[in-house]
C-alpha cells in the first residue's frame, strides 16, 4: 500500500479546490489535492463546466497572493457596471433600470469574470509548476482523525497522512458525510440552463440581471472571440421549464432567448451546447471536523446571483489561510480543535447570512403573482434610488473575501 505524508489534503479539484491547494502551496505548506477527474477538461469536451465565475476584486487578491492571476487575467473580461433589469410588469417588458457602477464605491471594477473550464485548465498548469503542490487522480474513500494527523484512504488505494484535510468536495460532500456533520437544504423546485452566447452588440463590461418570473435571467461580459462580443447566460426557471428549454431546437431557443433577454446586447445567437444545473440553498451545521475544515460547496450552497458562490467560497479560503499562518507563527497545531473551531465561528455567520440574502431575492424573482412583482420592483427601486443605501448594498456585495 502506498502510504503518502504531506502537510495539507484538498479533497476535491474543483475551482475551490484547486485555487484552495495553490494559496496553501504558495505560502510554503506541502499540498495534496485529490480528484477522480484530476485532469482539466476542454471547453468543447462533453461534460465540460459550461459556467463561468465572477471573481470580485477581494477574490482577485487572493488569485494575485497565490500567483494564479497573471495567467488567468487574459482569459478575463471586467465587470465595471452591476445592471439589474425589473420585467415584471403584465408586459414583460423592462420597466425599471438600476445601475451600480463600481466607480461609485472607489473601485475600477467590480471583478472579473472566467470560463470555468478556463479556470480550471489555468490553476491546474500553475500547480504544476508550484513546488509543495501535487495533483492527483483519486477519490475520497475513508478517514481515520487521529492526535496528531489523519489518515486518508484513496480511491486507488493510498493512504495520505495529513495534518489537516480540507473539504472541497461539493454539495454531496463524501467526506463531510463521513464525519457525520448535518446540512440544512432549501429546495426551490427550480433548475439553471447555462451557455454561451454571441452577441451583435457589445456588453461594455456590464453584468446584467434580468428579473421576470421563474429566476434571475443573467448575461456575464466573456472576453470577445473572433472579434465579436460574448457573454455567458444563466438563465433560471422552474425544473420543467429548464428542461423545455435545453432540449428545445437550435431556432426555437434562440427565439425564446431574446424574448428573454429583453434586447440586452442586441440580438444573441447560442453558441455550443447547453447545460442544465439544480438550484438549491445548503448550508452545513458546522464547517470543522477533527482534523477537517469544509470549504465551498461542502460548507454552503447558494443560488448563482450576485456572484455570491464561489466568492464566498474563497473567502473561506482566506479565513482557513490566516488561521493556519497564525498557528505556524505560533508555532500551534495548524487543525487543532480550538483552530478549527474558530474558523466555523469566523465563517459560518458570513455565509449563513449571505445565503439568506440570496435565498431572498431568488424566491422574490421566481414569483410569477402580479402582486409580488410589483413589489420586488419597488424594493429595487428603493434599493437604487437611495444613495447611502445603494453604496452600503455594493460594500456589502464585495466584502466577500
Amino acid at each position: 500500500m502506498e502510504r503518502i505524508e504531506t502537510d495539507i489534503l484538498v479533497v476535491g479539484g474543483g475551482i475551490a479546490g484547486l485555487i484552495a491547494t495553490a494559496v496553501f502551496a504558495a505560502k510554503g505548506h506541502r499540498t495534496l489535492c485529490i480528484d477522480p477527474k484530476a485532469v482539466p477538461q476542454a471547453d468543447n469536451a462533453a461534460g465540460a463546466d459550461l459556467r463561468s465565475t465572477a471573481f470580485l476584486m477581494p477574490a482577485v487578491t487572493l488569485l494575485q497572493d497565490a500567483g494564479l492571476w497573471d495567467g488567468l487575467k487574459p482569459h478575463a473580461a471586467p465587470l465595471r457596471l452591476m445592471r439589474i433589469l425589473d420585467a415584471g410588469g403584465r408586459e414583460n417588458r423592462v420597466r425599471h433600470r438600476a445601475d451600480f457602477l463600481a466607480s461609485e464605491i472607489g473601485q475600477e471594477v467590480f471583478g472579473w469574470n472566467i470560463p470555468n473550464w478556463r479556470l480550471r485548465r489555468e490553476i491546474a498548469a500553475r500547480l504544476g509548476d508550484l513546488p509543495g503542490a501535487q495533483l492527483r487522480a483519486a477519490g475520497f474513500r475513508a478517514i481515520l482523525p487521529r492526535l496528531k494527523d489523519a489518515v486518508v484512504t484513496l480511491s486507488d488505494g493510498a493512504q495520505v497522512s495529513a495534518g489537516l484535510v480540507v473539504a472541497a468536495d461539493g454539495r454531496g460532500s463524501p467526506l463531510r458525510q463521513a464525519l457525520d456533520i448535518p446540512v440544512t437544504r432549501l429546495g426551490y423546485r427550480q433548475k439553471a440552463v447555462v451557455f454561451v452566447v454571441q452577441a451583435t452588440e457589445p456588453h461594455d463590461d456590464v453584468s446584467t440581471e434580468i428579473h421576470r418570473t421563474g429566476g434571475p435571467f443573467t448575461l456575464v461580459p466573456l472576453p470577445d472571440h473572433d472579434g465579436a462580443p460574448h457573454a455567458a447566460v444563466v438563465w433560471m426557471e422552474d425544473g420543467p421549464t429548464a428542461a423545455a428549454l435545453a432540449e428545445m431546437p437550435s431556432a426555437q431557443f434562440e427565439a425564446a432567448l431574446n424574448e428573454r433577454a429583453c434586447g440586452v446586447m442586441g440580438r444573441l445567437s447560442l453558441v455550443g451546447r447547453r447545460a442544465v444545473w439544480p438550484i438549491v440553498s445548503q448550508l452545513a451545521r458546522r464547517f470543522d471536523g477533527p482534523r477537517v475544515a469544509l470549504i465551498g460547496e461542502a460548507a454552503h450552497v447558494m443560488p448563482p446571483i450576485g456572484a455570491q458562490g464561489l466568492n464566498t467560497s474563497l473567502a473561506d479560503v482566506r479565513c482557513l489561510a490566516d488561521l493556519i499562518e497564525e498557528a505556524r507563527a505560533a508555532g500551534e497545531d495548524i487543525a487543532s480543535p480550538a483552530r478549527l473551531a474558530r474558523y466555523t465561528q469566523r465563517r459560518w455567520p458570513d455565509a449563513a447570512l449571505r445565503l439568506a440574502g440570496v435565498d431572498a431575492l431568488n424566491r422574490a424573482s421566481q414569483s410569477s403573482l402580479q402582486p409580488l412583482r410589483d413589489l420586488r420592483g419597488l424594493g429595487l427601486r428603493v434599493l437604487h434610488d437611495l444613495r447611502p443605501l445603494r453604496r452600503m448594498a455594493m460594500r456589502a456585495g464585495m466584502n466577500t473575501a
